[in-house]
């Protein structure tokens, strides 16, 4: 003969009872937003162009070159640092660098290699 399943009462705690104003909306904190501004970075940029990164992440601030466009929901770029790394980034965190400001004034090729 199997046995009876048991039911007990809900817990004291349970997070479904809500005191005070029960008309007020609830705000969840695991609540993703959306940045509406983020579609407007799109199709001012062409496949090699110099950019800045701007924004927050591994390569932020550093000076690269365009080399593919993603025109998603959210325009990205694939871009090519001077170090040789490669990062898809969205648009809106990219800004056009001036040829005065990108150019490398260490004497040097990039990576430090190369002869005379």
């Amino acid at each position: 003969m199997r046995k009876r399943k048991r039911s007990y009462p809900p817990a004291r705690t349970a997070t479904n009872q809500r005191t005070g104003d029960r008309d007020a909306p609830v705000q969840r904190p695991t609540l993703v937003s959306i940045d509406l501004t983020a579609r407007g970075g799109g199709g001012k940029f062409a496949v090699g162009d110099r950019v800045r990164i701007n924004g927050m992440g591994l390569y932020a601030g550093q000076v690269a070159v365009v080399e593919a466009l993603a025109g998603t929901a959210i325009p990205s770029a694939l871009v090519r640092t001077a170090a040789g790394s490669t990062r898809r980034v969205r648009m809106i965190d990219l800004t056009p660098v001036g040829a005065e400001e990108g150019t490398d004034h260490g004497g040097g090729t990039a990576g430090g290699r190369g002869g005379a």
